[in-house]
C-alpha cells in the first residue's frame, strides 16, 4: 500500500469517509500535509473541489498525466478530463483485481 502522506496531483483516490465514501476521485491540488483537494468532474467539479483529509483517502497506484499536464500548463483542469481519467481507471484491470480482492 501507498503511504498516505505521499499523495501527488494527477493521483487517483478512493473515498473512504464522508458522504462521497466508496467513490473515485482525482487530486487537484494540496493544501498542506494533512489535506488535499479532490475532483471528479462530474459530482464534484473542478471549480468546487472538496478538501478532504489525507487520512479519509486510499491512495490508487495510478497518476493521470493528462490531468497533470494539464494542470502544469494552465492551472486549471477540464471537468472531461477529469471524468475521462476516472472512468479510464475504473475499467482498468489494476482496479478491478482490487474490487475482487475485498
Amino acid at each position: 500500500m501507498i503511504q498516505q502522506g505521499n499523495l501527488q496531483i494527477g493521483q487517483l483516490v478512493k473515498i473512504l469517509k464522508g458522504r462521497d465514501v466508496g467513490q473515485i476521485a482525482v487530486v487537484v491540488s494540496i493544501a498542506d500535509s494533512r489535506f488535499v483537494y479532490i475532483a471528479d468532474g462530474d459530482k464534484r467539479k473542478f471549480d468546487q473541489a472538496k478538501k478532504k483529509n489525507v487520512l479519509h483517502l486510499m491512495p490508487q497506484p495510478k497518476i493521470s498525466s493528462e490531468v497533470v499536464n494539464s494542470l502544469n500548463e494552465s492551472g486549471r483542469v477540464t471537468n472531461g478530463k477529469l471524468r475521462h481519467a476516472v472512468k479510464t481507471f475504473l475499467e482498468s484491470s489494476e482496479y478491478q483485481a482490487e474490487e475482487k480482492g475485498d
